[in-house]
């Protein structure tokens, strides 16, 4: 069975000494969402561990926000993010 997955975001900016990328979102994201991060050169499969607005962390974020993320890879600007639907 082919999987499903649906974008929620767009990567604009990644702190590499911190393992965070700056995703603007598009759709809404959750603490548990598995996601795949795709682009030129990232291919990066995970679960959301954790996401902060603000420096707080925040369990669920919407369409319109951005969030900071925690990854497990470095991930490049312009990357797109996919949540992966069971």
């Amino acid at each position: 069975m082919e999987e499903k997955r649906i974008e929620v975001g767009k990567v604009m900016h990644y702190y590499s000494k911190i393992g965070v990328a700056v995703v603007s979102l598009n759709n809404e994201l959750k603490i548990g969402d598995e996601i795949l991060i795709r682009g030129k050169s990232t291919e990066l499969r995970q679960k959301v561990e954790s996401m902060q607005i603000e420096h707080k962390n925040v369990e669920i974020a919407k369409a319109g926000q951005s969030i900071g993320l925690k990854v497990n890879e470095k991930v490049r600007e312009g990357d797109i993010v996919y949540k992966i639907l069971v």
